[in-house]
Parts: structure tokens; sequence; C-alpha cells
């Protein structure tokens, strides 16, 4: 039996879980102070996945040379040519799901490249790279893998290339790229 998953990271479902904090201060005149928070929960079909969070490249101050940034799947972040790092953010795509032991899952992307947009010129995303043992490059030709969890669950995140352009204007860049699971 096949089984075939599409996914698109910003339709997906985020986990987050947060707990309620109470506190009681020490002290003869004693105040009690609550705070909620909301909490969530995926619960997961058989054969399915879902994203975690989305790829994210971090601040980045571009110059009059174009390059790059990159993401590895360990969550690293490097650069090329006139491209600056600021900060220390910056994550790779992280998915889950659960298939069953030993299952194979064929993986590929619905394209090699996108492209991402904002206030500038649109930047294009590529070379995505998923996080196994060994690491792999994606691509629209499916790459297959085993689930090697006693209990089927896995999580994988990928990382990509960004090409930043000379004078890339400044502002939030969006894009979207598609996973596709087939269970087999």
């Amino acid at each position: 039996m096949r089984t075939r998953h599409t996914h698109k990271p910003q339709f997906a479902l985020r986990c987050a879980a947060a707990c309620a904090l109470m506190t009681v201060p020490a002290g003869a005149a004693q105040a009690q102070q609550t705070a909620q928070s909301q909490s969530e929960a995926i619960v997961l079909r058989p054969l399915s996945f879902f994203k975690v969070n989305d790829l994210d490249f971090g601040d980045i101050i571009p110059s009059n040379v174009a390059g790059t940034v990159t993401i590895a799947p360990d969550g690293s972040r490097s650069r090329t040519g006139g491209v600056t790092l600021a900060g220390s953010n910056g994550a790779p795509a992280r998915f889950a799901g659960l298939g069953s032991f030993n299952r194979q899952v064929n993986i590929s992307l619905g394209s090699n490249t996108i492209f991402i947009t904002g206030p500038g010129t649109q930047m294009r995303v590529r070379t995505f790279e998923i996080g196994s043992t060994p690491t792999a490059i994606l691509s629209t030709t499916p790459t297959r893998f085993r689930i090697t969890t006693p209990l089927g669950n896995y999580n994988f995140p990928v990382g990509a290339t960004l090409e930043v352009g000379a004078n890339q204007a400044p502002g939030v860049y969006n894009g979207t790229f598609t996973i596709t699971l087939n269970y087999l």
C-alpha cells in the first residue's frame, strides 16, 4: 500500500506547549499571582507528518556585493560574499511524523528552487538539505529513507541556501516550499 502526503510548511500546524506559572512570595503578607498560557497538542494518525517549524535564515545585512546565507540541518549558519550575519538567530525547518519501524519512505521537493518575496528583488532559495545520517540534498527526484525508530515516530530538519542580491532592500521576505513523503 502506498500513501502519499504533501506538505506545504506555511499551512501546517505548529506543535507548542506552555504551562501555567504560579508564584507565592515568602514573607508574612503573602500574595498569590497566576499567569496563564495556551497549550496545544497534535495527535498523529499513522502514515502522516507535519511541520514543527519554518526555515528561517535569520537577520542579515546586505552590501553592494551579492552573497549567500546557508542554514545547515544542524542549525549552523554561514555566509559567503558581501552578506553579514546579524545576531545568532536562524534555524532549519523541522518536520515530524509517524510511520512504522523499518518502513521505507520516499522524500522529495516540489521544486529544487523557490523564490522568496518582500519589499525588494526576490531572492532564490536552493540546495535543500535533509538532516539524515548522512545528510542528503533533496530534489524533485525522491530520496529513499528507512524509519529506524522502534515506535515509528521520526523528525528531520531541512536546511537550504539563500542567494542575497547586491544592495538587497531591507525587509521581511517570505516564500513556501513543498515536501512530499510517500510511505512505501
